[in-house]
């Protein structure tokens, strides 16, 4: 396991061990997991050949998305660790992408769909999971409305929708890949049970849960567009300001795409096409959340 540390990869991580697998994680950091053995590994030059691993699951993903990280990480990264996979014997390669690259505009997106297409014609079996928005992603404004502050939506609140998978079912479905056979050489997109939500819907969750009056202020995309052309062309003549423009590009991308299954001849996204697992919904998450039954680890990041 590669990625143990990050949100998907822990969840990921547990449930492998919990299901009787013999598991690894591989990286520069101890994910320190009952049950789990560890092996101190550098991502840009793996080494499986002690291990002669049946499985590899990566769920390595750059933390900003800025150009040179997601090539470093998002395809570099991943083809060294197809490489080292491959050597050492390995027969089955999954990968944690995103259902995003459905549709790709950024850096990130295209790094992905290359070692996509990369571990396609590898040789090795591959079982490829695009998963829609996290319930961490979904979850940031929980403090901001406890402070009385209101809640933040692009536009009316509906421009987008996604279908979000909680990490403990998202886990559950990257397992099943193992054993399941038509989920193998398969690109695999994946949401959580349940329709379709939006911001507004999001947010009218939140403030039910927390009890408190809603309060909503509405922020058009069209700011963000701005910001990211004006950083851009400062970006020209002050380096530095570059990858500032490249993260209110991702922003813009969010706040103006649904993560859903994409209908290519439609050219439009499709609620109802859109594949379903797993049995908790981003409702019940937040009301863990309110009642201190579950907490956001600050430090993880958030991959889509």
């Amino acid at each position: 396991m590669f990625g143990a540390t990050g949100t998907a990869g822990h969840a990921t991580t547990l449930t492998l061990r919990d299901a009787g697998y013999n598991v690894t994680a591989l990286g520069r950091t101890d994910p320190k997991i009952d049950g789990v053995a560890f092996q101190a590994a550098d991502i840009h030059a793996p080494d499986l050949s002690a291990l002669k691993s049946d499985v590899v699951i990566s769920c390595l993903a750059s933390r900003t998305g800025a150009p040179a990280d997601a090539w470093q990480v998002d395809h570099d990264a991943n083809l060294r660790v197809l490489e080292a996979a491959k050597s050492a014997g390995t027969g089955h390669f999954v990968l944690l992408s995103a259902i995003c690259v459905q549709k790709p505009r950024l850096a990130f997106q295209y790094a992905k769909l290359a070692f996509e297409d990369t571990l396609k014609r590898s040789g090795l079996t591959y079982s490829i999971v695009r998963p829609t928005a996290y319930f961490k992603s979904l979850s940031g404004q929980l403090d901001r409305l406890r402070a009385a502050k209101p809640y933040l939506m692009f536009g009316g609140g509906t421009l987008t929708a996604c279908k979000p998978i909680s990490d403990g079912d998202l886990g559950s479905f990257i397992t099943s890949t193992l054993t399941d056979t038509k989920r193998q050489n398969a690109v695999l997109p994946i949401g959580g049970p349940g329709p379709a939500l939006t911001p507004l819907d999001m947010g009218a969750a939140l403030f039910e849960v927390l009890q408190i009056e809603p309060k909503y202020r509405s922020v058009s995309p069209h700011i963000i567009a701005g910001i990211a052309q004006g950083l851009s062309l400062a970006g020209k003549v002050i380096p530095t300001l570059q990858a500032k423009a490249d993260l209110a590009r991702i922003g813009h991308y969010y706040a103006t795409e649904s993560m859903l299954l994409w209908d290519e001849k439609a050219q439009q996204y499709d609620a109802d096409a859109t594949p379903e697992f797993g049995s908790e919904t981003l409702f019940d998450f937040y009301r863990k959340l309110a009642s201190g039954e579950a907490h956001i680890e600050r430090g993880d990041h958030a991959v889509f």
